[in-house]
C-alpha cells in the first residue's frame, strides 16, 4: 500500500529489514558497520535450526571478511570441497577442484548454515543501534516521499514505525514483495527431491558428489561437524506421503549407506525446485533481497551465495544514502547490477539440474558419452574442474565508469565492474595480512607505482577524503620501507607475493577507485585519474562534504572493535 503525499513526521529507523535470515542478518551489519540505525524483524521465534544452505562461495567468506566476522564462520566450514559428478556405476563424469583463491578464499566451502547464521546474529550485539525483534510479523506498509510507515503484529500487539528504508530480506513467500506489488516471474520444476540431513556422518569423507543415476538421481553432500546431506529424485508415480514414509527413507539410505537403520536423522523434506526473479528490486523506498528477489535451483549451491552479494551490494549504497554521501538515485543501480547476474546464477542452476536429472537410460547414456569427451579435452576439463563456467560479477552500467572511447570489445577487457583480487600483503605496520583487511571496508583509491595525492591532484584527493575514502600506494615488497614519496594519509602496500603485480602486468590500467563491496568503480591510466575522479562522483551520485545528512535522524558512524579472535577489519570511514 502506497500513500501519496510527504509527511513530516521524525523517522523510528533508518532501514528495517524484513526477515532475519542470512540475507537480513548481513545487511544489518554491513549497515550497522556504519552507524545506520537498523531494525531487524522476523514473524518468527528465533533463528531456523536445521540446515538449508551447504556451500559457501569465496564472494561471500569475503563479505564476512568486511564485516568483521569471517574467524567466526570459518570453524563451521569445510574448505577446498571437491564436488564430483558420477554416472550410475559411480565413474566420475566431471569434477569440480578449483585450487585458485583471487579473492583470498577458498572458492567451494561446505559449511552449517544455523551455525553461520547465528554468528551473524551474534555480529549485530556489537551496534547499540541495532535492534532484532522476533514475532514481529509486517501486516501493512505505507509509503510516502520521506518514510516508509510500517505496521507490526504479533502476540506483543500492533506497532506502527517509521523507517527511511524497507528491505524484504524474507524469503521465497515474502511479505514484503507482495506489498510492494511486485511479480515474480519464471517456473517450478515439477520434479521432487527428498532432502534428508544426518548427524554423525555415516560416510565421513570431505567431498561431496551429485549421482547422475538414471534409475534415480542423488546428492551426498558433506557438511560439517559430522553432518551430511543425502537428496533423492522422486519420480512422478510416487507421492509426498510415501516419500515421508521411514521404509522409503531406509530404501534410499540403503543405496549409499550399509547399515540405513542406523542414519541419525536431523530431519527430512520433500522440496521442489523453483526458477524465478521478481519484476523489480526496488519500488520507491522499499527493496528486495535473497530469496524475496529470486529463488533458484541448489545445484549450483548459489541461492545462499547469491543472497549474500545483494547484501553486500545493497548495503553501502544504503549506508551512503542514509549518510547524506550520496543521492537516492544511487539505490537504482543495485536492481541494475544484481539482476543481471541473478539471472545467469538461476539459468547455469537450473541448466546443470536439467542436465543431472534424465531418468531416460538412453539419454543419460548419450550426456554421459558428452562430458567424458569434453574431460578429454584439456581446456574444458579444466574449464570445469576450476568453475570457470561461473558467471562473475562484471557490471556494464551501475555504480561502475567505464573510460569513454570504449567499444564492447573494450569493456570486455576492461577491469570495471569486476571485482578486484585479494592477495596477501606487507605494510609497515603488517605482515602477511588479506589485502581487504589493509583497505577497510570503505571507498579505496590505489595506485601502483605511484603517489594517490600526486596523481589525483589535490581538489579529487579532498573529495575522496572527505567521502572517507582510503589511499595506498602499492609497491613492489623490495620498496616497501623506501620512504620517498611518504605521505602520512597514504598507506603504503608491499607485494608480498607478487599478486598485485602479475594482476597489474595485465592490465594498462594503474589506477584504481575500488568500492565498499570491492568492485572496481573505475580504472585508468595515471594521467586520466582527475577526470575518471570526477566522473565517478557524479556517475555514483557521491557528495562529498555531505557528512550525515540525516533529516533529523541524528545517525552517526559507530566504528566497531574486531572479535577478539578475528582478524578482519571493521571500521568504516573516517
Amino acid at each position: 500500500m502506497v500513500a501519496p503525499g510527504p509527511e513530516t513526521s521524525p523517522v523510528d529507523v533508518d532501514v528495517l529489514v524484513v526477515g532475519a535470515g542470512p540475507v537480513g542478518l548481513t545487511l544489518a551489519n554491513v549497515l550497522g558497520l556504519q552507524g545506520v540505525r537498523t531494525l531487524v524483524v522476523d514473524e518468527r521465534d528465533t533463528l531456523i535450526d536445521y540446515p538449508r544452505g551447504v556451500g559457501l562461495d569465496d564472494e561471500a567468506l569475503r563479505a564476512f571478511q568486511s564485516i568483521g566476522l569471517v574467524d567466526r564462520v570459518l570453524p563451521h566450514t569445510v574448505p577446498n570441497q571437491i564436488l564430483r559428478f558420477v554416472d550410475a556405476k559411480r565413474r566420475v563424469l566431471a569434477e569440480m577442484a578449483p585450487a585458485q583463491a583471487f579473492f583470498g578464499w577458498p572458492r567451494r566451502n561446505g559449511f552449517v548454515q544455523p551455525l553461520v547464521d547465528a554468528e551473524l546474529l551474534r555480529g549485530l550485539d556489537r551496534f547499540p543501534h541495532v535492534q532484532v525483534r522476533w514475532e514481529r510479523p509486517m501486516t501493512a506498509c505505507r509509503q510516502d516521499d520521506c518514510a516508509v510507515t510500517v505496521d507490526l503484529g504479533g502476540e506483543q500487539g500492533p506497532e506502527s514505525l517509521r523507517a527511511r528504508y524497507v528491505v524484504g530480506c524474507d524469503g521465497g513467500r515474502s511479505t514484503t514483495r507482495r506489498m510492494m506489488g511486485v511479480s515474480f516471474d519464471g517456473t517450478t520444476s515439477s520434479t521432487r527431491w527428498l532432502v534428508v540431513d544426518v548427524a554423525n556422518d555415516p560416510l565421513g569423507h570431505p567431498n561431496s558428489e551429485v549421482g547422475a543415476d538414471p534409475e534415480r538421481p542423488y546428492a551426498s553432500i558433506s557438511i560439517a561437524h559430522g553432518i551430511r546431506r543425502f537428496e533423492f529424485m522422486i519420480h512422478n508415480h510416487e507421492t509426498d506421503e510415501q516419500a515421508e514414509d521411514p521404509a522409503f527413507l531406509r530404501q534410499m539410505l540403503g543405496r549409499m549407506v550399509p547399515h540405513p537403520d542406523r542414519v541419525d536423522v536431523i530431519r527430512r523434506r520433500v522440496y521442489t525446485h523453483h526458477s524465478r526473479i521478481a519484476g523489480a528490486f526496488r519500488s520507491g523506498r522499499m527493496l528486495l533481497a535473497g530469496d524475496a528477489a529470486h529463488l533458484m535451483p541448489v545445484w549450483q549451491g548459489q541461492g545462499y551465495n547469491s543472497g549474500i552479494r545483494d547484501a553486500f551490494n545493497l548495503g553501502w549504497k544504503l549506508a551512503a544514502v542514509v549518510r547524506g554521501l550520496a543521492d537516492e538515485q544511487l539505490l537504482d543501480t543495485y536492481d541494475v547490477e544484481r539482476r543481471k547476474h541473478a539471472r545467469a546464477m538461476i539459468d547455469l542452476s537450473t541448466m546443470v539440474g536439467r542436465a543431472i536429472s534424465p531418468t531416460n537410460r538412453r539419454v543419460a547414456r548419450a550426456r554421459d558419452l558428452l562430458v567424458r569427451s569434453a574431460s578429454v579435452v584439456p581446456t574444458l576439463k579444466r574449464y570445469v574442474l576450476e568453475m570457470r563456467f561461473k558467471p562473475m560479477p562484471r557490471y556494464e552500467q551501475g555504480a561502475v565508469v567505464h573510460e569513454p572511447g570504449h567499444g564492447k570489445a573494450g569493456r570486455a577487457a576492461s577491469p570495471v565492474g569486476t571485482l578486484f583480487i585479494q592477495p596477501r600483503v606487507d605494510t609497515r605496520s603488517q605482515q602477511d595480512v588479506l589485502l581487504d583487511d589493509v583497505l577497510g571496508n570503505w571507498f579505496s583509491v590505489v595506485c601502483w607505482n605511484n603517489n594517490p595525492r600526486a596523481i589525483l591532484g589535490e581538489v579529487a584527493f579532498k573529495s575522496w577524503e572527505a567521502l572517507g575514502a582510503r589511499f595506498f600506494a602499492l609497491r613492489p615488497a623490495t620498496q616497501l620501507h623506501w620512504p620517498g614519496h611518504d605521505d602520512p594519509d597514504i598507506v603504503v602496500v608491499g607485494d608480498r607475493n607478487g599478486g598485485l603485480k602479475s594482476w597489474f602486468d595485465t592490465h594498462p590500467e594503474s589506477v584504481l577507485f575500488l568500492r565498499p563491496d570491492r568492485c572496481i568503480a573505475g580504472a585508468c591510466i595515471a594521467q586520466r585519474a582527475p577526470e575518471l575522479s570526477a566522473a565517478l562522483l557524479e556517475a555514483l551520485a557521491l557528495t562529498p562534504g555531505g557528512g550525515d545528512r540525516q533529516s533529523g535522524t541524528g545517525s552517526v558512524l559507530y566504528v566497531a572493535q574486531p572479535a577478539a579472535e578475528s582478524s578482519g577489519t571493521v571500521a568504516g570511514p573516517a
